[in-house]
């Protein structure tokens, strides 16, 4: 492959090749763009607009407008897009993915492709990750556009609906993801057209791309409501989980033969905890059971599995931090917290009880949808990053990008040295300690990356005994994390950051810094993914400043302990290294990339696996939001409820008339009983009008009937009225069974993952049975909005009222919307007597027609 790649070059030489013509084309218009005045300048946007209504592409009007943007740019802020930007901006058009080194002016490339494509009316978003980047990008960037007459919006936490209408009517809007993937989930959830804040999903270029398409994608998004279940239990759990012991080795004193004691096993890997035969005996025993793996103690079983996790698993200041009386979701990426998000499926409540705070109550899933099928809805989508190539594949074969790297404006000179590798974390921070001190005294600034808050304080404890004074940012302080990290570049100056804290923010050097060797990177040991190491490396040697960086390892970091090879501690240990020394060895290094290849496998094969589920959902989403848009849009239901009621028909006769002689009086009574509990009036239809017919004729009766019925309903309302109550009637209808049929959804994604044991897949099982709740919820759709329909009542004509009315998301700050009651309607187990009075049990009388 390295030879091919000798002779023909990379992919992305070979596609960079193929764009530079069209950058030197924009180039050739420069001098003609610098003579146009600023309105001859302002009026080609006008110009543009009109050549695309008239059937021109925006590939052929590209280097015009690229080289518009490029003038407007210099004359409004003083910066002029160099060709590799404009080779970026290229890339960003075809959507694709742009991979650009730190400090190549990722935000400007942005505006050209931007420019360009918003001149089709249809709008662009500007994506990135967070809301104090997605201001400082509009505001830095709004003189641009401004210039070219176009408008430019900013999606922030804080804005107000009529706020966020007026940013999305804007030709360009910047924002964060989960911004706009809930605003596209609310807006699935409103109950006039005229409440949606978003249009259309056009175009989009994502900022931090990997950060946002790979990082992010394995949380997915979720709008809950408050559930119904009591937290006592998790006390409990917890209560039971901290008398217990982890299972240990111990040899016997006169045999020497190992045995296990301990009431449970942590496997890290896996991130799971498993209750011993001694610990389920204690179970048993605290919780008074005769059979702690019996099916009715399933419920129990998952409360104290996550009472464990949350015991021996989730570590405060790594994976979460309690501050005011609440727990904080730690990203593991960014060393953020995430205010608002929890985790799920009770985990969120076991740590609560297990740190004494108050312990919320379960939420209740009402909209979901990851963020791979939300970006797959956009017409074209393309992303910048520093670091895509490593994950170039999962980018392909998901969302179907490509990513091509673009040539630095400068070569590359920063020195990447050879990871030193210690035999225990206590050494390795020593020496770590040691190199910062006498870096600092020479004046050289030194930026420190660090997985945890917990290792960040750990070290800065070590710099204060050593007098080294320094900045600590992780996610006790990330409000001021931009202002920190673009300092970091100053002469003298430490700072200490979790993983990517302060991302996006340019790090320039101080006077006089670049005579010392610009910036230090100390990455204090390896990231489990390869690229947020090559982020951290890329915050040093921006636009051809010298730079350094190395990466400090040990045996005992999460990364070797867990998925460093057996061969590679023997190598080590036959070294005899003592505690203060260390080694730099090709094999160690080579050791390591393998263990972080198979992590980021192994993570891609999570990500995959949620999309291979969400994608179930997706289909289903995608029918339940058309039918919504087509009733917010005001289209006329009649025809569609006419159908609704025929079909539901067809199905309660074939359902109550089965052929059997015997049975057939008895169903024919409950067939009259029942169309009447749905839209007959009492005595209409009596036994001998139907009796001796057959069930087409049956069928074709009660067709008839009840479009009389209807009539004359539509009659008592007015034709008008009757359409109106139709919307709102099935609206309601949709809202109720859609936000249940998510919620159970989400209960069975949970279960089934037990079905490997009995040798199914999960994921084709999670398809089939999902396919038939979703059939079912169709069904119980088309009979509630009947049964509606049939009975409303001209003093009660019903409006449009949300089913959710406050909701709350797993997404940052999202306070402000926070709790919502649930209207749930009362459902008829399949063992109790049959609503209709026949005295048969529901699943052998009426509920037959519910599984059909």
């Amino acid at each position: 492959m390295k030879l091919l790649q000798k002779f023909f070059g990379s992919y992305s030489n070979r596609e960079v090749k193929r764009v530079i013509p069209i950058a030197e084309k924009i180039d050739k218009l420069d001098a003609d763009m610098q003579k146009l005045t600023d309105d001859q300048l302002r009026v080609k946007t006008d110009e543009f607009k009109e050549r695309i209504k008239n059937g021109e592409s925006l590939d052929s009007i590209l280097p015009e407008a690229f080289a518009v943007v490029r003038e407007a740019a210099y004359r409004t802020i003083g910066l002029k897009h160099y060709k590799e930007q404009l080779i970026g901006g290229i890339v960003l058009h075809q959507g694709r993915i742009a991979e650009m080194k730190t400090g190549e002016g990722k935000t400007l490339v942005a505006t050209a492709p931007a420019y360009l494509n918003s001149l089709t009316g249809k709008g662009v978003h500007i994506i990135t990750v967070n809301d104090y980047l997605a201001k400082r990008d509009r505001d830095s960037m709004a003189p641009v556009y401004e210039f070219l007459g176009l408008k430019v919006g900013v999606i922030l936490h804080d804005l107000d609906q009529t706020q966020r209408q007026e940013a999305y009517k804007c030709d360009i809007t910047y924002g964060t993801n989960s911004e706009f993937g809930f605003d596209y989930l609310r807006d699935n959830m409103v109950v006039y057209k005229e409440e949606r804040v978003q249009r259309g999903l056009n175009f989009a270029i994502v900022d931090e791309v990997d950060s946002i398409l790979i990082d992010e994608a394995r949380t997915p998004l979720i709008i809950s409501g408050e559930g119904e279940k009591s937290t006592e239990f998790y006390k409990v759990a917890d209560h039971f989980a901290k008398t217990l012991k982890k299972q240990e080795e111990t040899p016997d004193e006169k045999t020497g033969e190992v045995k296990h004691k301990g009431d449970f096993t942590v496997d890290e890997k896996a991130n799971a905890v498993l209750l011993t035969e001694q610990g389920i005996s204690k179970a048993e025993k605290f919780f008074n059971l005769k059979n702690y793996a019996d099916a009715e103690n399933m419920e129990l079983q998952h409360h104290v599995i996550q009472a464990l996790k949350a015991n021996y698993i989730m570590k405060r200041d790594k994976d979460y931090m309690v501050k005011n009386g609440e727990v904080l979701i730690v990203d593991e990426f960014t060393g953020r917290m995430m205010e608002g998000r929890r985790y799920s499926d009770g985990l969120h409540q076991a740590i609560e009880a297990k740190e004494g705070v108050k312990v919320e109550r379960e939420s209740k899933t009402l909209a979901t949808i990851t963020y791979q099928n939300y970006f797959r809805i956009f017409n074209k989508l393309s992303g910048m990053t520093g670091t895509a190539l490593t994950e170039e594949g999962e980018f392909r074969e998901i969302y179907g990008l490509d990513v091509i790297v673009i040539p630095t404006h400068k070569p590359l000179i920063r020195k990447d040295q050879s990871d030193l590798i210690y035999k225990t974390a206590k050494g390795k921070f020593k020496a770590i300690a040691q190199e910062i001190y006498e870096t600092y005294k020479k004046g050289q600034p030194v930026l420190v990356g660090t997985v945890s808050i917990e290792k960040s304080e750990l070290l800065s404890d070590m710099l204060k005994r050593k007098g080294v004074p320094h900045q600590v940012l992780n996610a006790k302080f990330h409000e001021k994390e931009a202002d920190i990290i673009s300092h970091a570049g100053e002469q003298g100056t430490v700072t200490i950051a979790t993983n990517m804290a302060g991302r996006g923010t340019d790090i320039k050097l101080g006077a006089g810094v670049v005579k010392l060797g610009g910036l230090k990177i100390i990455g204090t040991e390896r990231h489990e993914s390869r690229r947020i190491d090559n982020q951290l490396r890329g915050r040093s040697g921006r636009q051809g400043d010298p730079g350094e960086s190395r990466f400090y390892v040990s045996l005992e970091d999460d990364l070797m302990r867990i998925f460093g090879s057996d061969r590679l501690q023997s190598v080590v240990g036959r070294l005899g290294l003592g505690e203060d020394e260390a080694i730099e060895s090709k094999m160690v290094t080579n050791a390591i990339e393998n263990a972080q290849k198979k992590v980021e496998g192994n993570n891609f094969d999570i990500r995959k696996t949620l999309l291979q589920y969400d994608d179930v959902i997706n289909k289903q989403r995608e029918i339940i939001y058309k039918q919504r848009s087509e009733v917010l849009e005001g289209i006329d239901l009649k025809d569609q409820i006419h159908n609704m009621f025929e079909d539901l028909v067809i199905q309660i006769v074939k359902s109550h008339i089965s052929g059997d002689d015997e049975e057939f009086e008895n169903e024919i009574k409950n067939l009259i009983d029942y169309m009447e509990e749905i839209f007959v009036p009492k005595d209409t239809v009596k036994f001998d009008d139907i009796a001796n017919i057959s069930d087409e004729e049956i069928i074709d009766k009660y067709i008839k009937l009840g479009d009389e019925i209807y009539r004359e309903k539509e009659e008592e309302f007015t034709p008008e009225q009757m359409r109106e109550i139709e919307r709102v009637i099935l609206l309601k209808v949709v809202d109720t069974r859609w936000m249940d049929h998510i919620d159970d959804m989400e209960h069975l994604k949970r279960a089934i993952g037990l079905r490997a044991y009995r040798q199914q897949e999960p994921a084709q099982a999670y398809q089939f049975e999902g396919s038939e709740m979703f059939d079912e919820m169709i069904y119980n759709i088309k009979m509630d909005t009947i049964k509606y329909l049939f009975h409303v009542k001209i003093e009660k004509a019903p409006e449009r009222e949300r089913v959710a009315k406050n909701i709350n998301t797993n997404q940052v700050g999202d306070d402000k919307v926070r709790r919502m009651p649930i209207k749930k309607e009362k459902t008829v187990g399949r063992n109790d007597p049959c609503p209709c009075g026949s005295g048969k049990k529901y699943k052998n009388c009426c509920g037959r027609n519910a599984s059909n």
